[in-house]
């Protein structure tokens, strides 16, 4: 069954001068493939793996090129024009994604990047955009534990932190307040599952919870040491972003960690950085 808007490998039976056509099954014939996103050496019989949309004509087409998002994903987009109908967002591919006037929850604007979740229009059959989350998330109950590593990508920033899309199924907020690093639309991270609210709303946390997150970081620094003969130029002093950018963690939690590690005697907290001890 071939997948609109998504990958698929499908089988080369015939060879043209200006492509290859692929089998589509029943529903959708044979598929041209054209030429220049055809691979060196491909052969009849040959199995490739390609995205199939429709191009500028609304006809079934396949290519090897890779669009930034497929249908089911929320991708960063940026819009590259305006027209009667709605907003084209580039998606990676020749003919742009339309968002439309229906599916934008506030008008968007030529040059503006936007999250877009890229969908199936039912009516239409074809691959369109939308701004509109809430219909596309918390459709099924939240079945997280507390403490649970989940992948997130942030969607939007709010007065009191960062709306984030869980595992492309359920929103969750990270509080401002517990934030760290650089956080902004479409980021993709781990983040941990801190409390399920009795509205079923979702808090998140950047970080394990208590002794957990101490030691998975004990862990990496004393692994990061050693990789780098035993010494490392951050300490206590250091600044949260260069904490960050080695350890992706909150400056009060490493300073939490090289504490416990120095009061083991396993380093040496010195005036340029944190040393293991020889001793």
């Amino acid at each position: 069954m071939i997948k609109i808007g998504q990958y698929n490998t499908l089988e080369v039976v015939k060879l043209v001068d200006f492509g290859v056509f692929l089998d589509g099954g029943e529903d959708f014939g044979n598929i041209l493939l054209p030429k220049a996103c055809v691979p060196a050496g491909t052969e009849l019989g040959d199995e490739v793996e390609v995205f199939i949309y429709f191009d500028s004509n609304d006809e079934i087409i396949a290519t090897t090129e890779q669009p930034y998002a497929q249908v089911g994903d929320f991708a960063l987009l940026r819009v590259v024009g305006i027209c009667g109908v709605g907003a084209f967002v580039d998606w990676g591919l020749n003919k742009d994604l339309l968002v439309p006037f229906s599916e934008q929850r506030r008008r968007l604007e030529e040059g503006q990047d936007i999250m877009v979740r890229v969908y199936t229009d039912k009516a239409s059959g074809r691959i369109v955009g939308s701004t509109k989350f809430n219909r596309f998330l918390d459709k099924t109950p939240a079945k997280y534990k507390v403490g649970q590593e989940v992948q997130v990508q942030v969607a939007e920033v709010t007065d009191l932190g960062y709306k984030a899309v869980i595992e492309g199924e359920h929103w969750g907020l990270i509080f401002k307040t517990e934030s760290f690093g650089k956080l902004f639309p479409g980021k993709k991270l781990k983040a941990y599952i801190k409390e399920i609210r009795p509205d079923g709303k979702i808090n998140l946390s950047l970080q394990k919870a208590g002794r957990a997150k101490v030691d998975d970081l004990a862990d990496k620094i004393l692994t990061t040491l050693e990789r780098k003969g035993g010494f490392l130029p951050l300490s206590d002093k250091s600044t949260p972003e260069a904490i960050f950018k080695e350890f992706r963690t909150s400056k009060a939690t490493f300073k939490k960690t090289i504490g416990g590690l120095y009061k083991k005697g396993i380093i040496v907290i010195e005036r340029e950085g944190i040393r293991l001890n020889d001793n």
